[in-house]
């Protein structure tokens, strides 16, 4: 078992309360160990679980992870029948280890796009953790950040249609209410590993001010060490939220 880590911040400054993770670089970890795609994929399962060891041993409240996105039905027929394959044994063999730590699950995307029987152990597995009071895990599957605005326009346009809502009544925190995640604090940082800077889609309502950390290694090398660094990387930043740097100062005060 790995040594809890530990985490000395500047003073005045806190760990983010939400993460949210791009877990990039699983097919170049593949190739680069002369190996196939999934297996990628299965050695960043051990990534994620690390992860979740240290937002916990941290503080860390919610934890949002990018691992399927709306674009990646694109890929390979195989790649992505894999891929399904390895999320249906993830939730068999990891939610009972979750729930008994007091973790809470989520899964956040289209899950329309699923088979039925995918969509069953997800259900199934949201329902266990449903009470749990510790970290928050949020999965997004076959989701992308475009399709949750236009579904939260959706849900709208019909509150219009039934009479309970009127278009002039649309506003961005009306809006933000209707997207995913509207009841968890915003991403305070967001992370992507393999040296790509770009968000792909992801969350880009709620990241509107999330603090940006960009790693060089591939997923499957990230663990809660390299989790730490992005923390104290975050930490020495100042969130202005628009507003000057005095004022930052005054309100701490």
């Amino acid at each position: 078992m790995s040594e809890r880590i530990q985490l000395s911040l500047p003073s005045g400054r806190s760990v983010p309360r939400h993460i949210a993770i791009i877990m990039d670089g699983n097919n170049r970890w593949a190739k680069k160990h002369g190996k196939g795609s999934l297996a990628g994929h299965r050695a960043g399962v051990d990534s994620v679980r690390s992860v979740v060891r240290g937002c916990a041993e941290l503080g860390v409240e919610v934890l949002t992870l990018f691992a399927f996105s709306s674009e990646n039905w694109q890929r390979p027929p195989l790649e992505v029948k894999g891929l399904m394959e390895l999320f249906a044994l993830a939730l068999d063999g990891e939610v009972k280890k979750l729930h008994k730590h007091n973790i809470r699950l989520r899964i956040i995307g289209d899950k329309g796009g699923f088979s039925r029987t995918l969509q069953k152990k997800i259900d199934k597995a949201e329902q266990l953790t449903a009470d749990n009071t510790g970290l928050q895990i949020n999965i997004a599957a076959n989701y992308g950040g475009r399709w949750d605005i236009v579904q939260a326009a959706q849900r709208f346009a019909e509150e219009c249609v039934a009479g309970r809502l009127t278009p002039d009544q649309l506003n961005a925190d009306l809006l933000g209410s209707l997207v995913c995640l509207n009841d968890q604090p915003a991403p305070d940082l967001c992370i992507r590993t393999a040296g790509e800077q770009r968000i792909s889609n992801f969350l880009i309502w709620q990241m509107a001010y999330s603090e940006y950390y960009f790693s060089d290694l591939l997923w499957p090398d990230f663990d809660k060490y390299a989790l730490r660094e992005a923390i104290q990387s975050y930490a020495t930043r100042e969130r202005r939220f628009g507003k000057t740097s005095e004022q930052i100062e005054a309100e701490n005060a």
